[in-house]
């Protein structure tokens, strides 16, 4: 029974395999191997006055994450946009938070991949929660972490995959050491540390008025990444894609991350081990604000508060 209520507090609707169930009934089998492997490839998008913000972009990032996990899809991608919009609709809230997941189906026991039977695709819709009013006011802090990942050195190297142990693990440590978000490094063949992305975010760094971002070779493509470069001229600045050394990183300006949900919050310190570093003056700078109004002047949002308002 508190598990019942617990599923109905949420407040959210499930679909399973496009069949709209009761969150307390929304299951799949425990053989499916998105439950015992972490199988699965997902999506996490949000709308704007109520349509989703980048839905094409997302269903075309899921469906080159499930190719690099070798997952076959008998959905096209304008068959699971016509679908995940519908199912939005039929929520009917005002603004919606979408997480999709595509397993590669249930099957015996096994790690042979063909011994699933099919693909699995389930959508959660919840109404959209923002982050609290205080990240974007304050800016945020960053715990430099160099876990490697699932997906780390492997044929799905950038997927959006659900294995994501590493980072809920080093979130964890994160929090424990008072930062808000890990950000990962690798130590390239040269010994230098370079910033990848942070543990559900993209990172950027501010040199002026010049934004500089890692670029996809070990990174998750990010949409809302891909808006705000595509923003920044607009905002008359100038923007590079290239490695970037945590020295340089620290040395920024102003550094902040993005993401769908967050859309663009600023970093005011990074943690280094037991160094704490302060970005530029420790607190959000002018050019992050003039990108997160460019970013939704781009996407149609600009007549909405700014959420540090």
């Amino acid at each position: 029974m508190a598990r019942r209520a617990e599923l109905e507090g949420h407040g959210g609707v499930v679909y399973v395999d496009g069949e709209r169930r009761a969150p307390e009934r929304a299951v799949v089998s425990v053989y499916d191997r998105g439950f015992l492997y972490g199988d699965s490839v997902f999506e996490v998008i949000r709308t704007y006055a109520g349509v989703p913000f980048g839905l094409a972009e997302h269903v075309a990032r899921l469906h080159r994450s499930a190719a690099k996990l070798a997952i076959e899809l008998p959905w096209s991608q304008q068959e699971l946009v016509d679908e995940l919009a519908r199912e939005v609709r039929e929520a009917g809230f005002s603004e919606s938070y979408l997480r999709v997941v595509l397993t590669r189906g249930a099957g015996p026991l096994g790690l042979d991949p063909d011994l699933a039977v099919g693909p699995t695709r389930v959508t959660l819709v919840h109404p959209l929660t923002l982050p609290p009013r205080e990240i974007y006011r304050d800016g945020v802090a960053l715990w430099l972490a160099s876990a490697p990942r699932a997906t780390d050195g492997t044929a799905a190297e950038g997927a959006k995959a659900s294995s994501y142990l590493a980072n809920l693990l080093a979130l964890r440590e994160a929090k424990g050491h008072g930062a808000y978000e890990p950000l990962f490094v690798e130590t390239s063949a040269a010994g230098a540390r370079l910033a990848l992305e942070g543990g559900s975010s993209n990172v950027f760094a501010v040199f002026g008025e010049r934004l500089v971002t890692p670029p996809e070779r070990r990174i998750l493509s990010g949409v809302t990444r891909r808006h705000v470069l595509a923003a920044a001229p607009e905002a008359g600045l100038a923007v590079e894609v290239a490695d970037l050394p945590i020295d340089r990183l620290l040395a920024a300006d102003e550094v902040f991350i993005t993401s769908t949900i967050r859309e663009v919050v600023a970093v005011v310190r990074v943690l280094d081990g037991a160094r704490t570093v302060t970005i530029g003056r420790g607190a959000p700078g002018p050019v992050t604000r003039r990108v997160h109004r460019a970013f939704r002047a781009h996407v149609g949002a600009g007549g909405a508060p700014m959420p540090w308002e």
